[in-house]
């Protein structure tokens, strides 16, 4: 699957688009290949305000269970329910069917420190 051109992205394999004050997360390619069968995932609800570095919840696989951070605060304005419903979007469809939360943010500025596609798709190679 393609990464879209605009995200940043984590260390910890977050990735992240910007629209307007609005940010939206979700886990790459690479993490959801690296967890394998993804199989249960558990989100703070809306309205929870989180502050950079912040845990927006945790993914559960066959191999581990992991949090995942956003570099950004702000209000949980929207968690993906259908992702909850099926967990395994994060696999088949982690840019697109697959986000996780968006969040409202006044200070996108953490997403300047990120890794941009070229340097994601270098550093951490999609298998398949």
């Amino acid at each position: 699957m393609p990464i879209p051109a605009e995200c940043r992205f984590t260390e910890t394999h977050e990735w992240l688009d910007l629209d307007g004050d609005i940010v939206i997360l979700g886990l790459t390619q690479y993490a959801a290949d690296e967890l394998t069968d993804v199989t249960y995932i558990e989100l703070k609800p809306d309205k929870t305000t989180i502050l950079p570095g912040d845990s927006i919840g945790e993914i559960e696989s066959v191999k581990t269970t992991s949090d995942v951070f956003s570099p950004v605060g702000g209000e949980i304005v929207a968690i993906n329910q259908r992702a909850i419903d099926q967990p395994s979007l994060v696999n088949s469809d982690p840019f697109g069917e697959g986000w996780l939360v968006k969040i409202r943010t006044a200070d996108p500025s953490p997403l300047d420190g990120l890794m941009d596609r070229e340097t994601y798709s270098k550093r951490f190679p999609v298998s398949g």
